[in-house]
């Protein structure tokens, strides 16, 4: 028999393009990290699995947040941060500091070989920004 497995995700739109980042077991948890990212919107992927644990069938869900995006106010709230994601699997950290970002990519693709991670910066105001080369450049 078929069931039904659903995950949660924070995004700034509802673009092709968007940003998103999660994934989250609960609404509460996206709609947290959502806030402090300043971002609008909330996805939540619903994976049909059929008897043989194979995903039938795939739905999207946005969900806009009332009120729109607000960041949730925090002394420890710079005004960019950077992120990481897996290009391949899906795995994403948030960073302070360049380096830890750095460190925290080597690691990633040192652990799984042929993932490929892509830094983003966050400013409040301007949203999320892929940094487009950041590893070629140093040489």
């Amino acid at each position: 028999m078929a069931y039904k497995e659903s995950f949660w995700m924070a995004c700034d739109s509802t673009d092709q393009l968007r940003a998103e980042y999660g994934p989250f077991h609960t609404r509460a948890e996206a709609e947290a990290e959502a806030r402090k990212l300043g971002f609008g919107y909330l996805l939540r992927y619903e994976h049909l699995i059929g008897p043989n644990e194979e995903i039938e069938e795939v739905r999207c869900i946005f969900i806009e947040l009332p009120d729109g995006p607000r960041a949730v106010p925090s002394e420890r709230v710079t005004s960019t941060r950077l992120h990481t994601r897996c290009a391949t699997c899906g795995e994403s950290e948030t960073h302070e500091l360049p380096w830890q970002a750095e460190v925290w990519a080597d690691i990633h693709e040192f652990e799984h070989s042929r993932h490929m991670v892509r830094l983003f910066e966050h400013s409040f105001g301007d949203g999320l920004k892929e940094i487009a080369d950041w590893r070629g450049s140093a040489a």
